[in-house]
Order: C-alpha cells, then sequence, then structure tokens
C-alpha cells in the first residue's frame, strides 16, 4: 500500500511502477489461487440473507473460495463451455454469485445480468451474448427472477442449460421446512437443461482446474450499460482490464486485514471489478448483506449494527444509499470505519457534509465507467478532498478533456469544459462493445475513449463532471435512455414533439420527466399522458414522475429539442417547489450555465433568508447554487 495524497503520489507510483510490469497476474485463476495460497484460512466473503445483526451468516475462507470457483469453472467447461463461449447469471447477491462470476470468466467468459429487467431484456442480452449457460435462482418466496429468467431463456434458443441456486441451504429452523411447502411454481416453456448448481458442482474436483487455464489475456466478461431499451449495449472486459482495477485497490487501499461492507450488486462493475477483486487482489474480505443490498428488507436500518458486528472498515456506498443512512440514528460502535466510498452519481455537498458530521467518516467520490472496466479516478483518501469534484485519475489512467474546433481534436486548457476522454488498461480500443458499430467513432485519436461525460481538470490535477454529452438519465446509479420515454409518448395522438430529461431529486440524484409540445387543435391533460407514459413505457423507472405541456418545446436552429434548456427550467421548478415547502424566503430566479460547475441556480432573497437555511434546502441536490447578483 501506499500514501496516496495528490497527484504527484499518483505520478511516482506510475515512475516507479509502469503496467503491466508491477501486473500481479496474467489470469483471474492465477491471481485468485495466489491470494488463496498466501492468506488460506482468513475470510474471504461472508453473506447472510436476512438483515439482522445477529441474524445467521455464512462464511467462505480464501482456501474454500477457491475451491468453489474451481469447481464451477470445471462445471462449466464440462457443459462444453469453451474460453470463447458465454456463461450469463441472473442472481441475487449470495455466496455463489462470486463464485459463478470468476468461476465463469475462468472457464469462459462470464456475463452478469441485471435480475431487474424484464423478461424480454434479459432474452435480448442471452441472446447478444451467445450465452450458452444460465445460472439464476431456483423459485424462491419474494422473488420473480426464476419466472423471468424461465420466460427470458424461452426467448433465448442460444442456452443450452440452465442451473439454479437454492437459497434454502441459508434458512435455518422453521423456515427451512416451511419454504419448500410455499415455493411458487415455474412452468419451464424453453428446451434447456434444468440442474442444481450446488449438486453439479460437487460432481467436480475443487483442488484444480480439469483444464489448461488461459495462456494470457483475452475478453473475459461481458457487462450490459442498461437495457433500459430493447437492447443494451454490451461492453467486453479483459482479465488485463479486471486484474488492473484489483490491483488498484490493494495498492491504495485494502490489506488481508480489512473488512468490507458492499451492499451493492454483483452484476454491477463496481461490485464486481473493483470491490470484489481489490479483494481477490489483497486477501481482503467482502461482506454482502441480503440478496438485494441495499434494495434488502432491513438493510438500512440495521446498517450500522452490520458494520459493528463484521467490524468493517471500509464502506462501499451511492448518493441514493447515504441519503437512506442519514434517516436513520447512529446506534451502532463504528470506530473500526475508515472509509465510505460513494460512486454512480455526484454526491450533494450537503449530503457529504451531513453524513461526515453525523459518522465522523470522510467519504470519498470516484468515477468510473463499465466501457472502461470501471475505476477511472477518486479522491485522495490521505489529502484534499475537493467535494463535488471525482478526484485525481489513477495511476497509469491517462485523462483528457478534449473537444472538436474546426473539425480537428484539441485537448481544453485547465478548467475548460470538454468531453471527458479515457486511455488505460481497462479500456480495449476499438473492440469496447461486441457490436461493431457501437465502436464506430466511440474514440479520439483510437485510443482515447470518448465518455460522453462533459468536464474539466483543474490546476491540481482533479476532474470534475459538469455535465453529459449523452443524453442519460441517471437515477440512483441506473441508467435511462431517454429515447424509451420520448418513443413512447410520441406514440400519443395528440403529441408533436418530446424532450425527456433527469429533473433533480434529494434522494435518487435524477428523475426522469417529460417536456410535451401538442399537435395543433389536439386537447389532452397532463394526468392523462402520465397514465399513457405508465401503460406504454416498459421499464418502471423509467416512466417520467413529471409531465408539463409547453406550447413549444425549445429547439435548435435545425429543428432538435434544446435540452439545456429544459434542464434549466426543471432545476428552476424542483427548487423553488423546495424553498416554498421549506418555508425560506428566496426563489430561484434563473439557471445559467457556468464555464467550470455547469448548471448553477441563482438565488434571490424575498424576505429575511440566511445562506444556512438556503443551503440546507438545495445542498441536497448534485446542481449548485449561488446568490443572484
Amino acid at each position: 500500500m501506499a500514501s496516496f495524497a495528490s497527484k504527484a503520489d499518483i505520478v511516482e507510483i506510475e515512475r516507479t511502477e509502469p503496467w503491466p510490469d508491477v501486473a500481479p497476474a496474467s489470469t483471474l485463476y492465477q491471481l485468485l489461487s495466489q491470494t488463496a495460497a498466501r492468506h488460506s484460512d482468513r475470510p474471504a466473503i461472508s453473506f447472510q440473507l436476512f438483515s439482522g445483526a445477529s441474524d445467521p451468516a455464512v462464511t467462505l475462507n480464501w482456501a474454500e473460495f477457491h475451491g468453489r470457483v474451481t469447481q464451477a469453472a470445471n462445471l462449466f467447461r464440462s457443459l462444453g463451455v469453451g474460453e470463447s463461449d458465454t456463461v450469463a447469471y441472473v442472481l441475487p447477491n449470495c455466496n455463489e454469485t462470486p463464485a459463478v462470476l470468476l468461476g465463469g470468466a475462468v472457464a469462459g467468459v462470464v456475463c452478469p445480468v441485471n435480475p431487474l429487467l424484464e423478461p424480454a431484456q434479459i432474452a435480448s442480452i442471452l441472446r447478444e451474448t451467445g450465452a450458452k449457460v444460465v445460472v439464476t435462482l431456483r423459485a424462491f418466496p419474494k422473488t420473480d427472477v426464476a419466472q423471468k429468467v424461465a420466460e427470458a431463456v424461452a426467448l433465448a434458443p442460444n442456452v443450452e442449460a440452465v442451473l439454479q441456486v437454492d437459497l434454502l441451504g441459508y434458512l435455518k429452523g422453521l423456515k427451512r421446512f416451511v419454504v419448500p411447502l410455499v415455493r411458487p411454481k415455474v412452468a419451464a416453456t424453453h428446451k434447456a437443461r434444468i440442474l442444481d448448481f450446488e449438486a453439479e458442482c460437487q460432481r467436480h474436483r475443487s483442488d484444480g482446474l480439469d483444464f489448461a487455464d488461459s495462456a494470457g489475456d483475452r475478453v473475459a466478461a461481458y457487462f450490459h450499460t442498461g437495457g433500459t431499451t430493447g437492447m443494451p449495449k454490451v461492453a467486453q472486459h479483459t482479465y488485463a482490464g479486471i486484474i488492473y482495477n484489483g490491483w488498484i485497490g490493494h495498492r491504495l487501499l485494502f490489506t488481508e486485514h480489512d473488512n468490507i461492507i458492499c451492499p451493492l450488486p454483483l452484476f454491477h462493475v463496481f461490485a464486481c471489478h473493483v470491490i470484489l477483486m481489490a479483494a481477490v487482489t489483497s486477501g481482503a474480505h467482502v461482506v454482502f448483506p441480503t440478496p438485494q443490498g441495499y434494495r434488502g428488507e432491513g438493510v438500512f436500518d440495521n446498517f450500522w449494527k452490520l458494520v459493528e458486528r463484521w467490524k468493517i472498515s471500509f464502506i462501499i456506498t451511492v448518493p441514493t444509499a447515504i441519503s437512506a443512512k442519514m434517516q436513520r440514528p447512529v446506534d451502532a460502535d463504528i470506530s473500526s470505519v475508515k472509509t465510505a466510498f460513494s460512486g454512480s452519481s455526484p454526491l450533494p455537498v450537503e449530503l457529504f457534509n451531513r453524513f461526515e458530521a453525523a459518522t465522523g467518516v470522510n467519504i470519498i467520490e470516484g468515477y468510473g465507467l463499465t466501457e472502461a472496466t470501471c475505476l477511472v479516478s477518486c479522491n485522495p483518501v490521505d489529502g484534499v478532498k475537493k467535494v463535488g469534484s471525482v478526484g485525481v485519475p489513477f495511476m497509469h489512467s491517462n485523462v483528457k478533456i478534449l473537444r472538436l474546433k474546426d473539425g480537428a481534436v484539441v485537448e481544453c486548457a485547465t478548467d475548460e469544459i470538454g468531453e471527458i476522454c479515457v486511455d488505460n488498461p481497462g479500456v480495449l480500443e476499438g473492440s469496447t462493445y461486441t457490436e461493431a458499430d457501437k465502436n464506430r467513432d466511440l474514440f479520439y485519436h483510437d485510443v482515447y475513449l470518448r465518455t460522453g461525460d462533459l468536464g474539466r481538470i483543474d490546476e491540481d490535477g482533479y476532474l470534475w463532471i459538469t455535465g453529459r454529452a449523452k443524453d442519460l438519465i441517471i437515477r440512483g446509479g441506473h441508467n435511462i435512455d431517454p429515447a424509451e420515454i420520448e418513443e413512447a409518448l410520441a406514440g400519443h395522438e395528440a403529441v408533436a414533439f418530446v424532450g425527456a430529461i433527469g429533473q433533480p431529486d434529494a434522494f435518487a440524484g435524477e428523475l426522469p420527466c417529460a417536456y410535451v409540445e401538442l399537435v395543433t387543435g389536439a386537447d389532452v391533460t397532463s394526468d392523462a399522458l402520465m397514465t399513457y407514459a405508465k401503460q406504454h413505457v416498459s421499464e418502471r423507472a423509467a416512466q417520467p414522475k413529471y409531465i408539463e405541456i409547453m406550447e413549444e418545446l425549445p429547439k435548435t436552429a435545425v429543428g432538435k429539442i434544446f435540452k439545456p434548456d429544459l434542464r434549466k427550467s426543471a432545476i428552476m421548478r424542483v427548487y423553488n417547489a423546495a424553498l416554498g415547502e421549506a418555508g425560506v424566503a428566496a426563489h430561484v430566479e434563473r439557471v445559467v450555465e457556468d464555464k467550470k460547475r455547469g448548471l448553477v441556480a441563482h438565488v434571490a432573497r424575498t424576505g429575511e433568508a440566511h445562506e444556512g437555511e438556503v443551503s440546507k434546502v438545495l445542498g441536497v441536490y448534485a446542481q449548485p447554487w449561488e446568490w443572484a447578483e
């Protein structure tokens, strides 16, 4: 481990530890085997089905976890999975999930799938990746994962086998006898073989692979980047990129003595490639509370007690979860905690301050994206944390702010806004996505991945995100394509034009909303359009929370809807409603585009409002404010 207090520290590590010379291994199985040999008796992963601080938990040490991964890899290879074949999994968090993740990547190419997606979306991912094997849940009370996967596999004829994980093994006492009596029935309408995952694993050796490990670097994982419209993009990740992410975690943060609580889902790159892989590299211990993580029943109510139970040193979180935690008292001994890491969306300043005041724990904000395998930057653990920035780019992560000028790509000056572009070991140049067409125009100079995020780099080397070149709405870290909302509402006979954006939200960061221009002479209400949207926007998370009918939508000279004006309108509306509800004598006079900070609300007093009152109300939102001149 090394101290990380400034950009200078990163530069020094880069100078003395060139990549890939310092890569700890060339394959995931080699890396896991090394760690299991060094720390065989130390805890690797723990899972508890329920969230109580005294509820039963199952812990695997590194030797046991290595054996589970080995059995899974041997099982997948016995089912015909070669290095270029796909093992998909649609699973909540449990001890089997990381074993499937690593075992799938050792035997072939692993593809984690979000269990919250609809069957048609799951099926599209299974078809796009050519999945031969799918690992999912056996039918279990209070979850419809098995039902959705059965429907999805029926739409994906390439799937040859479905392996089922049964959560029954985690139950104790009376519940263990009751569940089989109330287990939902699932009709299999597909032709794939259905097998019991645990029983099949036990048929295979755990002390070594039945096949030769990969000779070196290759594509080892597919991660989808959404799924809110018919066919999501699927990004390709290599051994080198995955190992690079794990190396960063160990090099700067984790040792075998750390305990990490990770209530994030194991279909997300942050949980898989950063947290789990940093543990695999360092020998740290990762705790996964409940199958649904932060969404699990009682997790927020019991969170601080879970931290005390497991002597957690690092908390992995997101802004929505931080907001929920701040609605509960810190009712346990959390003195073991060193740091909390927050990602997925911008963290409001007020929420940052409230968390640190309530817990005494520093929050480190970072930045990453699926297309770069994950990690790009984070605020220094031991140095200056610039709230609102996403910190300093990691070693061997070359970040440039680029823009087009007179048809040429030019690098922006300090504090000048442009597109954030990244070159690091997690970027697969030219083949980022499985579909060749989706890689077109994705790189500048054939090297720098265009992230679609707008940002700047300040004089100290800190990266700031100021907006998105892409129009994605990010709701609690979940990407929503506005096109899905726009296409659905455009199907209404009274609608001429639609512009969907993300409006500020204190909990989710953004919520989808839509602005509509009607056909001349048409007559329809916003309520009627809301009802229509609920019927025609298939994904629940994408259904707009607000629809406004405008006489005419703002448009560019070529007739394209000008969304910056819609975002300004949404900020003004949400902020003024919040100020009014709080009884603060102030209002947003206008929203302006700031060269360094993006959209900024200008607030004017209507009475004796003071700065603290306004900050308390507006500080929970990601977009900044300042007094109007």
